[in-house]
């Protein structure tokens, strides 16, 4: 025999079942899908920074510091060459920061960045394989015919500072390859692939015993610059201006000039 409920009964079992199908969505959104870091409210936010391949192997480094530094904060590098970099921003491609190796890359992307800020500078050095077989003493021996010489193309900073030190001495120099980022060029030396090539001294410092790095005096080398600067379409441009700030800090520039770059 089925039991029999009053209508006040009836009444009040709809009523909670109304009520817990209310809660059920709101319990949802307070279960952490929504990037809640700790319950807290505080949301964890990702910065994707655009970076020139010379500072791969620094940025790697920093991103972790910066981490620990500031918790609910993650950094994602993407390391390509400035021209690369800065047809991915004119493309609108999502990113939240941009570091360029030199200020020309830079200056061509105004409608598109915040007030670039100059964290580092860089020299060049020609990178040898090791041992330095050839016997490669500076800029003259790269125009030696037989010599393999490899080059970044000229639409990428190192290129365009290689072509213009080179041209300064009257060296002419046909390279084996030209290409698209300094570490490519770094690259074709430690596989054999070429005798010599043009690169940042922090990318041949980062290559010991692969590569050797025979050094340009200052009167005939070139000064690169990378400024830092944040993105329009940033979805996250406070937390975007605050890295871009930190990579000015004691903390950061220690980690740059402990890769080897010059101080800004």
């Amino acid at each position: 025999m089925s039991p029999k409920f009053s209508g006040r009964t009836v009444r009040r079992a709809v009523a909670a079942a109304a009520t817990a199908a209310l809660l059920v969505p709101l319990a949802a959104c307070g279960s952490g899908d929504d990037g809640d870091s700790d319950g807290g409210g505080e949301k964890d936010v990702s910065l994707t920074v655009l970076a020139a391949s010379s500072l791969t192997d620094v940025f790697a480094v920093a991103e972790k510091a910066y981490e620990k530094e500031h918790p609910g904060t993650r950094i994602t590098v993407s390391a390509a060459g400035s021209q690369e970099l800065a047809a991915q921003v004119k493309q609108g491609a999502p990113a939240d920061v941009l570091v360029t190796a030199d200020t020309r890359t830079m200056d061509g992307l105004k409608g598109e960045t915040g007030e670039p800020t100059v964290i580092a500078r860089n020299r060049l050095v020609i990178a040898t394989r090791e041992g330095n077989p050839e016997g490669i003493k500076g800029l003259k021996d790269l125009g030696s015919s037989g010599l393999k010489v490899v080059l970044a193309d000229d639409t990428v900073p190192v290129g365009r500072y290689s072509k213009q030190v080179l041209d300064r001495q009257g060296i002419a120099v046909q390279p084996v390859s030209k290409e698209a980022n300094v570490r490519s060029v770094l690259s074709k030396v430690e596989l054999g692939e070429a005798d010599a090539g043009i690169v940042y001294r922090t990318d041949a410092a980062g290559a010991p015993g692969k590569v050797d790095a025979v050094e340009i005096p200052d009167a005939q080398n070139a000064v690169a610059s990378y400024p830092a600067a944040t993105l329009k379409n940033s979805e996250h441009s406070d937390e975007a201006a605050a890295f871009v700030k930190w990579l000015s800090t004691p903390e950061a520039q220690k980690m740059l000039r402990d890769a080897g770059f010059q101080k800004p």
